[in-house]
């Protein structure tokens, strides 16, 4: 897939984009449908094309990843699982036997993705620039830009790959960070303290280079849209990323009134300066966490050009009390990266991190245990793994448990955690939109041992087995099955 009328072929080919022919307000309205759909029955899930958002001639996608299988179309596989998979055969697993050797080979992985031809390239013209509007004629007021929940400081573009350049090392950023609306030529850009493009800020800030060049993109194959979420290490490209999933590199033009390259196939590219001196209040904003995002002081964005095709489709997502269709944009992050963590920690057999943590509220850890603490070990090692440092909550749970099983892990950790002895808390980093602390980005984190305890562990008294069939019974009563399943219906 190329853009994003590819990506709505496919979906309408394969039955799972609504078509919604009622004029329908983008104005909290779309957001109510969105929501009845991404959590009703899962026939009804579908990818949704608005046609006729009221007042304005932009359709209006939504919730085209909001699935498993949707998500996993989008990042060219049939399941997400397949995402682990791929990379892993990239990635030699064996453990290593020191940190020059690790780090070599997350060297030897770029190298890969760099030789495999992944590296983006450019052309002379574009769909992007199929209209170009510059100086008094760049205005974003033909998008129909949401305003998802009643209580939202104004409407935000919520699906962007947001592109900065750090201003000392010229390195490319990819964020996906929301852009609150003030007029037709005016954003703000919520950038978490965490993230690369906020890094980027500091880096103007620090040179005394307060106006930053950027570019808001909206479309573009699904993976780049994908890739600005992804929590990618420091200083490593995020369209590099899409070109590998894709298998094939992403395609760019330079902008036309910004020293930056854009994706050729996006649907509309909204070129501009980021004032980094001058910070307004954005917000409020109902967050992905469920909660409103209280009211806080971002940088301007200021239009200087808007390019876009001829008739292009105006991408957007909700997000609120989940599940909603960022939990499977997350889960697949979680199963790509999965390989990148056990370069690092190799006993770390599987990761979930569940819609109901919102995903730095929860990490559930199945661990292959080797020695006393090693569970303590591995909730230390993940909380100095890039971003996985505001996980807020790391639960560990013997090789054996399935950790997409919440029940199966509510069961081992009620059951086998002694709460004084098990339990690891401390302070440290916490994700920027967490309110529950009473300073910012900085609060209690909680680990807790759930695997079997060892006597050098505290624990003097015999562990007890799990109670498990004889395999021979299990065996003879399979081969009986099938007539006794029929008797019980």
């Amino acid at each position: 897939m190329q853009n994003v009328q590819d990506w709505i072929t496919l979906l309408e080919h394969r039955y799972r984009l609504a078509r919604i022919s009622q004029p329908v307000s983008p104005v909290l309205e779309i957001t109510e449908i969105t929501d009845r759909v991404s959590k009703g029955p899962a026939e009804q899930n579908k990818a949704l094309l608005f046609e006729k958002p009221e007042g304005y001639d932009v359709p209006v996608l939504i919730n085209a990843m909001g699935s498993a299988e949707r998500m996993a179309w989008a990042l060219n596989v049939d399941d997400l699982e397949e995402l682990n998979l791929r990379l892993s055969k990239l990635i030699d697993l064996r453990l290593p036997k020191g940190l020059p050797q690790t780090f070599s080979r997350g060297t030897d992985l770029l190298g890969a993705l760099f030789a495999a031809g992944l590296r983006p390239k450019k052309v002379r013209r574009a769909p992007v620039q199929d209209v170009i509007l510059k100086d008094g004629q760049a205005n974003l007021d033909f998008l129909p830009i949401l305003q998802c929940w009643p209580q939202d400081g104004g409407r935000f573009i919520t699906l962007p790959q947001v592109i900065t350049r750090d201003p000392l090392t010229g390195i490319r950023n990819v964020g996906m960070y929301r852009l609150q609306v003030v007029d037709g030529r005016t954003l703000l850009v919520h950038w978490q303290r965490h993230k690369g493009g906020a890094d980027h800020a500091r880096s103007g800030l620090s040179r005394r280079q307060p106006r930053l060049p950027a570019a808001i993109v909206l479309g573009g194959d699904p993976a780049s849209m994908w890739c600005s979420s992804a929590p990618l290490p420091p200083n490593i490209d995020e369209y590099l990323l899409a070109g590998y999933l894709r298998g094939e590199p992403v395609r760019f033009v330079n902008g036309v009134s910004q020293p930056l390259e854009v994706p050729a196939e996006a649907e509309v590219v909204i070129e501009g300066e980021i004032d980094l001196a001058d910070c307004r209040p954005e917000g409020p904003f109902g967050d992905h966490t469920g909660y409103y995002t209280p009211v806080e002081h971002f940088p301007v964005f200021h239009v200087t050009a808007v390019t876009h095709r001829r008739s292009p489709v105006y991408p957007a997502t909700v997000v609120g009390v989940p599940p909603m269709e960022d939990y499977w944009m997350g889960k697949a992050t979680e199963r790509l990266f999965l390989p990148l963590i056990r370069l690092f920690m190799p006993e770390v057999l599987d990761i979930n991190m569940p819609a109901e943590g919102v995903f730095h509220n929860l990490v559930i850890i199945r661990l292959q245990k080797k020695y006393p603490g090693h569970a303590r070990k591995a909730m230390n090692g993940l909380w100095g793994l890039g971003l996985l440092m505001l996980a807020k909550a790391v639960v560990v749970v013997d090789e054996w448990v399935d950790v997409q099983n919440l029940s199966q892990v509510a069961w081992q950790v009620l059951g086998n955690v002694d709460w004084q002895r098990d339990t690891l808390i401390w302070n440290g980093p916490l994700d920027q939109l967490d309110h529950s602390t009473p300073q910012a980005t900085f609060g209690g984190k909680i680990g807790v041992d759930a695997t079997a305890k060892w006597p050098e562990e505290g624990h003097p008294r015999p562990w007890p087995e799990v109670v498990k069939m004889d395999p021979e019974v299990k065996a003879r009563v399979d081969q009986l099955w099938q007539e006794i399943e029929n008797q019980i219906k």
